[in-house]
């Protein structure tokens, strides 16, 4: 990125040299990430993240759309940026549906199906849950909706791109939002992906660039950066998801030894997130006592982790209140290993021993 922000810091829309050089690495990046996702039947954005890709996706196709029907189709466990989102929808005269989920956070294809009306324009599903890592069946519900040619499919990939194998073209995904700094890219760059012959009225305008969708001067650096990580992430998916998976399984059969703590969600599930409850304990107080022996975990999403409410995604899958306000996400990355599990196992072991006179009676 250094070398980016330093020798082509030219404004990519300008017409001299070193606007049109800064030009070509933007469409050099576009071209990048096209042929690693494989994706010859439609194009990338770059945004400002997830959450902008998730809001312009459902909001721009919606308001396209708005003249065939006014019938849309999500989760109940969405990402705030998906269910924000229908929210402001709704409040602009759209029907929202809210799929309900199972024990384990998965959506019924046979409900999808018979939510699906005349007036359906779009079904946005997300991949892999924030906070659950409940990965859904995509390419099931993408088969189901090339039934319904009018019915336009948006995928929120924030958890799994770069992480899970994606076949967009032949899973009938439409749109496909993504961000780099999952993939441990620079944070405020995202990806955006739309099949040829769909459009989206953009959210903001004041220019031409991003296909007329996003207008504002590019963060050349940042889009640059967003790609190489793109590709570091799929050139070593295979071995990371399955070192991934050799953690989750260790560290789900060392938690289910602790009768205090109660695991959430289940298969199929992405490896990188092992989620569970203290029931009848503020996560906080958990979350600061392994902080302090150099464990960063979290409560739910970054986006969320401030809101005190029982976590939305929890409650839906039938949890308790205490164990709604409970939970506790464990991501994984590259440099983690089964010792790191045991030093997490065994500071909360002395967590909860220290915890024990604090727990709150009523955990329902």
């Amino acid at each position: 990125m250094m070398e980016v922000m330093t020798k082509h810091y030219a404004n990519p829309s300008s017409l001299h040299s070193g606007g049109v050089a800064a030009a070509k690495l933007i469409e050099k990046a576009r071209e990048q990430v096209t042929n690693l996702m494989h994706t010859k039947q439609g194009k990338w954005m770059f945004t400002s993240g997830g959450t902008e890709s998730n809001n312009l996706a459902i909001k721009g196709v919606a308001r396209q759309y708005a003249n065939r029907g006014k019938h849309i189709i999500t989760s109940a466990v969405e990402h705030a940026s998906i269910y924000e989102a229908m929210q402001q929808l709704e409040q602009e005269g759209f029907s929202i549906t809210e799929l309900p989920v199972n024990n384990t956070g998965h959506v019924s294809l046979d409900q999808l199906k018979q939510h699906i009306t005349d007036e359906t324009i779009l079904v946005s599903i997300m991949h892999v849950n924030n906070e659950l890592g409940s990965e859904q069946p995509i390419a099931q519900i993408g088969q189901l909706l090339k039934q319904y040619p009018k019915v336009i499919f948006h995928v929120d990939a924030v958890q799994s791109l770069g992480k899970l194998n994606i076949d967009i073209d032949n899973w009938g995904i439409d749109l496909l939002s993504g961000s780099a700094h999952k993939l441990r890219g620079p944070r405020g760059v995202g990806f955006l992906y739309m099949r040829n012959g769909i459009q989206i009225v953009p959210l903001q305008v004041g220019g031409s660039q991003e296909h007329n969708l996003r207008a504002g001067t590019e963060n050349v650096a940042a889009v640059v950066a967003s790609a190489k990580a793109l590709r570091l992430a799929i050139q070593s998916l295979d071995q990371h998801y399955n070192d991934a998976a050799i953690l989750a399984t260790y560290l789900r059969e060392q938690i289910q030894k602790i009768p205090e703590l109660k695991l959430n969600g289940g298969a199929p599930q992405s490896p990188y997130i092992v989620h569970f409850s203290y029931p009848g304990m503020k996560p906080e107080v958990v979350i600061h006592m392994l902080e302090q022996r150099n464990i960063l975990a979290s409560t739910r999403s970054a986006c969320s982790s401030k809101d005190d409410k029982p976590s939305r995604v929890l409650m839906a899958i039938g949890a308790t209140r205490g164990e709604a306000t409970g939970g506790i996400r464990i991501s994984f990355g590259q440099e983690h290993t089964i010792a790191d599990m045991d030093t997490l196992v065994d500071a909360l072991h002395e967590i909860i021993l220290s915890l024990k006179h604090l727990e709150r009676g009523n955990t329902h």
